[in-house]
């Protein structure tokens, strides 16, 4: 692994809050700074996804053979046989550029890349403004069963819980306002 001087910018968010339009903000406004972390999963690409750019998709076998070569920074099962996790690999790859891993992330993920690099991550929870909000989100994305629907709000009540351990809590009720806030937070973290 990379010297601990390395810096890693952590965004969890439950599904549906935001997450991945701040981290899309973060990467376009700071290219120099910042890169994707592609995090590994097991379950199909959505829509346009693509294997190597928005994930590194790998059958469950796979995923399992990496848990046990100890390849993994963290790794949670999301939910039911759908692993997602973040490879070491994969922010070496990123270090070596000179540049800081963005890794968008589930909850508990995010909680344990920042308990093994206390003193150079930085880790941001986007908080959507209510459950009830969060809900018409998911719902106006389609891509959600009415059986995934209801897993997804009560994983996000979960969630909600665990918003106190991270660095900095962002609540995304205005889309152009929380990426801003991200972005500044992100700036002032990386001046060396």
């Amino acid at each position: 692994m990379a010297q601990s001087k390395n810096k890693i910018i952590i965004i969890a968010a439950p599904s549906g809050s935001g997450k991945t339009s701040v981290v899309r903000h973060l990467l376009k406004t700071m290219p120099g700074e910042l890169a994707f972390s592609i995090s590994a999963t097991t379950r199909r690409p959505r829509n346009h996804e693509k294997d190597r750019v928005d994930y590194y998709f790998i059958t469950i076998e796979e995923f399992r053979n990496r848990i046990t070569a100890n390849e993994f920074v963290e790794w949670e099962m999301v939910y039911e046989g759908k692993y997602y996790g973040t490879l070491k690999s994969e922010m070496d790859r990123i270090w070596k550029n000179h540049r800081a891993p963005l890794l968008d992330v589930d909850v508990q993920g995010g909680i344990h890349v920042q308990q093994q690099f206390p003193d150079t991550s930085l880790s941001l929870f986007i908080e959507p403004p209510s459950i009830e909000e969060l809900e018409r989100r998911l719902r106006a994305r389609a891509t959600e069963t009415p059986e995934s629907l209801i897993a997804r709000i009560s994983k996000a009540s979960y969630e909600l819980s665990f918003k106190n351990q991270f660095d900095r809590i962002i609540i995304n009720d205005n889309l152009d306002r929380a990426c801003q806030e991200a972005e500044d937070i992100v700036r002032k973290f990386l001046i060396p």
